[in-house]
Protein backbone atom coordinates (compact mmCIF):
# COMPACT_ATOMS: atom_id res chain seq x y z
CA UNK A 1 0.00 0.00 0.00
CA UNK A 2 1.25 3.34 -1.09
CA UNK A 3 0.00 6.52 -0.45
CA UNK A 4 2.07 9.74 -2.59
CA UNK A 5 0.99 13.81 -2.65
CA UNK A 6 1.06 15.08 -5.82
CA UNK A 7 1.46 18.51 -7.45
CA UNK A 8 -1.84 20.41 -8.97
CA UNK A 9 -1.39 18.46 -11.99
CA UNK A 10 -1.54 19.61 -16.12
CA UNK A 11 -5.50 18.94 -16.82
CA UNK A 12 -8.56 16.65 -15.41
CA UNK A 13 -9.70 13.90 -16.39
CA UNK A 14 -12.54 15.27 -19.01
CA UNK A 15 -13.63 11.69 -20.99
CA UNK A 16 -12.66 8.00 -21.78
CA UNK A 17 -13.08 7.56 -25.79
CA UNK A 18 -13.88 4.44 -27.55
CA UNK A 19 -12.44 3.87 -30.60
CA UNK A 20 -16.60 1.98 -32.48
CA UNK A 21 -16.61 0.90 -35.88
CA UNK A 22 -20.97 2.06 -35.54
CA UNK A 23 -21.16 4.73 -32.66
CA UNK A 24 -24.86 4.45 -32.66
CA UNK A 25 -24.84 0.71 -32.10
CA UNK A 26 -21.97 1.14 -29.44
CA UNK A 27 -24.36 4.18 -27.95
CA UNK A 28 -26.82 1.60 -27.66
CA UNK A 29 -25.36 -0.39 -25.72
CA UNK A 30 -23.19 1.29 -23.48
CA UNK A 31 -27.21 3.67 -22.48
CA UNK A 32 -28.37 0.23 -21.76
CA UNK A 33 -25.37 -0.71 -19.86
CA UNK A 34 -24.87 2.09 -17.31
CA UNK A 35 -28.06 4.42 -18.02
CA UNK A 36 -25.74 6.95 -19.66
CA UNK A 37 -27.69 10.12 -21.61
CA UNK A 38 -26.40 11.47 -24.78
CA UNK A 39 -24.04 15.00 -23.67
CA UNK A 40 -23.15 15.61 -27.10
CA UNK A 41 -23.92 14.61 -31.08
CA UNK A 42 -21.86 15.01 -33.40
CA UNK A 43 -23.28 12.89 -36.00
CA UNK A 44 -21.75 9.40 -37.46
CA UNK A 45 -18.10 11.55 -36.18
CA UNK A 46 -18.43 11.73 -32.40
CA UNK A 47 -21.09 11.00 -29.64
CA UNK A 48 -20.61 11.60 -25.76
CA UNK A 49 -22.69 10.22 -23.06
CA UNK A 50 -22.77 10.74 -19.32
CA UNK A 51 -23.23 8.31 -16.72
CA UNK A 52 -25.50 8.61 -13.69
CA UNK A 53 -22.22 8.64 -11.74
CA UNK A 54 -20.17 11.21 -13.16
CA UNK A 55 -18.37 9.75 -16.44
CA UNK A 56 -18.03 10.86 -19.34
CA UNK A 57 -17.24 7.90 -22.09
CA UNK A 58 -17.59 9.34 -25.36
CA UNK A 59 -17.87 7.42 -28.99
CA UNK A 60 -15.21 8.27 -32.17
CA UNK A 61 -15.80 6.57 -35.02
CA UNK A 62 -13.29 4.12 -36.41
CA UNK A 63 -14.46 2.42 -39.25
CA UNK A 64 -11.24 0.28 -39.14
CA UNK A 65 -11.03 -1.08 -36.05
CA UNK A 66 -8.65 -3.60 -34.93
CA UNK A 67 -10.36 -4.60 -32.32
CA UNK A 68 -8.15 -6.68 -29.39
CA UNK A 69 -7.96 -10.11 -28.45
CA UNK A 70 -7.90 -10.57 -25.27
CA UNK A 71 -6.09 -12.12 -23.38
CA UNK A 72 -3.02 -12.45 -25.46
CA UNK A 73 -0.45 -9.46 -26.97
CA UNK A 74 -0.85 -10.40 -30.59
CA UNK A 75 -3.70 -7.85 -30.57
CA UNK A 76 -3.92 -7.00 -26.64
CA UNK A 77 -6.16 -4.73 -25.05
CA UNK A 78 -4.62 -1.43 -24.37
CA UNK A 79 -7.30 0.33 -21.64
CA UNK A 80 -10.55 -1.09 -19.97
CA UNK A 81 -13.25 -0.13 -17.69
CA UNK A 82 -13.96 -1.18 -14.78
CA UNK A 83 -17.74 -0.93 -13.34
CA UNK A 84 -19.38 -1.88 -10.06
CA UNK A 85 -22.50 -4.15 -9.88
CA UNK A 86 -24.59 -5.67 -7.19
CA UNK A 87 -25.53 -8.61 -8.61
CA UNK A 88 -23.10 -10.27 -11.01
CA UNK A 89 -25.10 -12.95 -12.33
CA UNK A 90 -27.56 -10.86 -13.26
CA UNK A 91 -25.61 -7.83 -14.87
CA UNK A 92 -23.68 -10.59 -16.73
CA UNK A 93 -26.98 -11.72 -18.54
CA UNK A 94 -28.35 -8.18 -19.17
CA UNK A 95 -25.09 -7.08 -20.86
CA UNK A 96 -25.00 -9.92 -23.13
CA UNK A 97 -28.73 -9.38 -23.96
CA UNK A 98 -27.50 -5.87 -25.06
CA UNK A 99 -24.94 -7.07 -27.43
CA UNK A 100 -21.53 -8.17 -25.17
CA UNK A 101 -19.35 -11.33 -25.15
CA UNK A 102 -18.71 -13.13 -22.12
CA UNK A 103 -14.71 -13.45 -22.16
CA UNK A 104 -13.74 -14.87 -18.42
CA UNK A 105 -16.03 -15.95 -15.52
CA UNK A 106 -14.00 -15.75 -11.74
CA UNK A 107 -15.88 -15.62 -7.97
CA UNK A 108 -16.15 -11.74 -8.13
CA UNK A 109 -15.48 -10.37 -11.56
CA UNK A 110 -16.16 -11.50 -15.19
CA UNK A 111 -14.83 -9.78 -17.91
CA UNK A 112 -16.85 -9.42 -21.59
CA UNK A 113 -16.07 -7.58 -24.70
CA UNK A 114 -18.75 -4.91 -25.52
CA UNK A 115 -19.94 -5.47 -29.46
CA UNK A 116 -16.86 -3.48 -31.07
CA UNK A 117 -14.56 -5.95 -29.36
CA UNK A 118 -13.16 -3.72 -26.44
CA UNK A 119 -12.73 -5.74 -23.19
CA UNK A 120 -14.44 -4.63 -19.49
CA UNK A 121 -14.88 -6.15 -16.26
CA UNK A 122 -18.16 -6.42 -14.04
CA UNK A 123 -17.09 -6.58 -10.64
CA UNK A 124 -19.32 -7.67 -7.68
CA UNK A 125 -19.91 -4.65 -5.07
CA UNK A 126 -22.24 -5.63 -2.44
CA UNK A 127 -24.95 -2.81 -2.03
CA UNK A 128 -23.60 -0.87 -4.93
CA UNK A 129 -26.73 1.73 -6.53
CA UNK A 130 -27.08 -0.69 -10.13
CA UNK A 131 -24.09 -0.47 -12.28
CA UNK A 132 -21.68 2.08 -12.10
CA UNK A 133 -18.38 3.25 -13.40
CA UNK A 134 -15.28 2.18 -10.49
CA UNK A 135 -12.21 3.12 -12.68
CA UNK A 136 -10.29 2.84 -15.96
CA UNK A 137 -7.37 0.58 -16.34
CA UNK A 138 -4.42 1.02 -18.53
CA UNK A 139 -2.36 -2.27 -19.22
CA UNK A 140 1.69 -1.56 -18.87
CA UNK A 141 5.06 -2.90 -18.84
CA UNK A 142 5.77 -1.17 -15.30
CA UNK A 143 2.67 -0.12 -13.17
CA UNK A 144 4.69 1.81 -10.56
CA UNK A 145 6.46 3.91 -13.32
CA UNK A 146 3.22 4.73 -14.88
CA UNK A 147 1.18 5.77 -12.16
CA UNK A 148 3.36 8.24 -11.10
CA UNK A 149 3.73 10.07 -14.63
CA UNK A 150 -0.62 9.96 -14.29
CA UNK A 151 -0.47 11.26 -10.66
CA UNK A 152 1.86 14.26 -11.84
CA UNK A 153 -0.41 14.61 -14.84
CA UNK A 154 -3.44 14.46 -13.08
CA UNK A 155 -2.81 15.70 -10.13
CA UNK A 156 -4.02 12.82 -8.10
CA UNK A 157 -1.86 10.75 -5.57
CA UNK A 158 -0.94 7.00 -5.68
CA UNK A 159 -3.45 4.85 -3.06
CA UNK A 160 -1.98 1.86 -4.42
CA UNK A 161 0.89 0.33 -5.34
CA UNK A 162 2.01 -3.23 -5.25
CA UNK A 163 1.97 -6.44 -6.45
CA UNK A 164 2.46 -5.13 -10.17
CA UNK A 165 -1.24 -3.27 -9.47
CA UNK A 166 -1.19 0.63 -8.85
CA UNK A 167 -4.10 2.96 -8.41
CA UNK A 168 -4.37 7.00 -8.17
CA UNK A 169 -7.77 8.15 -5.99
CA UNK A 170 -9.69 10.77 -7.13
CA UNK A 171 -13.48 10.78 -8.21
CA UNK A 172 -12.52 8.96 -11.45
CA UNK A 173 -9.85 6.54 -10.55
CA UNK A 174 -7.05 5.78 -12.83
CA UNK A 175 -5.76 1.90 -12.55
CA UNK A 176 -2.39 0.17 -13.80
CA UNK A 177 -1.63 -3.33 -14.41
CA UNK A 178 1.32 -4.52 -15.46
CA UNK A 179 1.82 -6.90 -18.35
CA UNK A 180 4.33 -9.28 -19.32
CA UNK A 181 5.44 -8.65 -22.63
CA UNK A 182 3.04 -5.83 -23.22
CA UNK A 183 2.86 -4.55 -26.56
CA UNK A 184 1.60 -1.03 -27.09
CA UNK A 185 -0.16 0.91 -29.85
CA UNK A 186 2.00 2.85 -32.11
CA UNK A 187 -0.59 5.60 -33.33
CA UNK A 188 -1.31 6.09 -35.85
CA UNK A 189 -0.08 3.02 -37.68
CA UNK A 190 -3.02 1.16 -38.48
CA UNK A 191 -1.62 -2.32 -37.59
CA UNK A 192 -0.86 -1.13 -33.90
CA UNK A 193 -4.12 1.48 -33.48
CA UNK A 194 -5.16 3.21 -30.16
CA UNK A 195 -8.54 1.64 -29.07
CA UNK A 196 -9.20 3.96 -26.22
CA UNK A 197 -7.69 7.09 -25.12
CA UNK A 198 -8.33 9.61 -22.23
CA UNK A 199 -9.28 13.04 -23.06
CA UNK A 200 -7.70 15.82 -20.63
CA UNK A 201 -8.88 19.46 -20.11
CA UNK A 202 -6.35 21.95 -19.63
CA UNK A 203 -6.45 25.63 -19.48
CA UNK A 204 -3.99 26.68 -21.30
CA UNK A 205 -2.60 23.98 -24.06
CA UNK A 206 0.74 25.27 -25.02
CA UNK A 207 1.93 25.59 -21.31
CA UNK A 208 -0.20 22.25 -20.43
CA UNK A 209 2.54 21.02 -23.27
CA UNK A 210 5.50 21.86 -22.18
CA UNK A 211 4.23 20.19 -18.91
CA UNK A 212 3.42 16.83 -20.26
CA UNK A 213 6.44 16.59 -22.18
CA UNK A 214 8.76 17.66 -19.31
CA UNK A 215 7.03 14.20 -17.34
CA UNK A 216 8.01 11.82 -19.97
CA UNK A 217 4.85 12.66 -22.67
CA UNK A 218 5.94 12.14 -26.27
CA UNK A 219 3.84 14.47 -28.43
CA UNK A 220 1.91 12.82 -31.90
CA UNK A 221 0.67 13.95 -35.09
CA UNK A 222 -2.95 15.57 -35.21
CA UNK A 223 -4.40 18.42 -33.19
CA UNK A 224 -6.29 21.25 -33.66
CA UNK A 225 -6.78 24.88 -32.08
CA UNK A 226 -8.82 23.17 -29.75
CA UNK A 227 -6.77 19.44 -28.65
CA UNK A 228 -3.31 18.21 -28.95
CA UNK A 229 -2.26 14.45 -29.06
CA UNK A 230 0.13 12.86 -26.79
CA UNK A 231 1.33 9.67 -25.83
CA UNK A 232 2.04 8.16 -22.32
CA UNK A 233 5.74 6.92 -21.46
CA UNK A 234 3.74 3.28 -22.36
CA UNK A 235 2.74 4.86 -25.66
CA UNK A 236 -1.08 5.01 -24.51
CA UNK A 237 -2.16 7.97 -26.76
CA UNK A 238 -4.49 10.88 -24.63
CA UNK A 239 -5.16 13.97 -25.60
CA UNK A 240 -4.97 17.67 -23.88
CA UNK A 241 -8.32 19.45 -24.56
CA UNK A 242 -9.33 23.08 -24.15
Amino acid sequence: MSTTKTAPGVGKLDAVVLDVPDIRAAAAFWTGLTGARTEQDEGDDWLTLGTPDGWSVALQAAPDLVPPQWPGQEHPQQLHLDLQVPDLAAATVHAVELGATLLRENDEWNTLADPAGHPFDLCYAEGNPGTTIMGITLDCPDASALAQFWASLLGEPVVYDSDGIAMLGGDKPVLFQQVENYTPPDWPDPERPQQLHLDLLVRDLDAAEAAALELGATRLPGGSETFRVFADPAGHPFCLCR
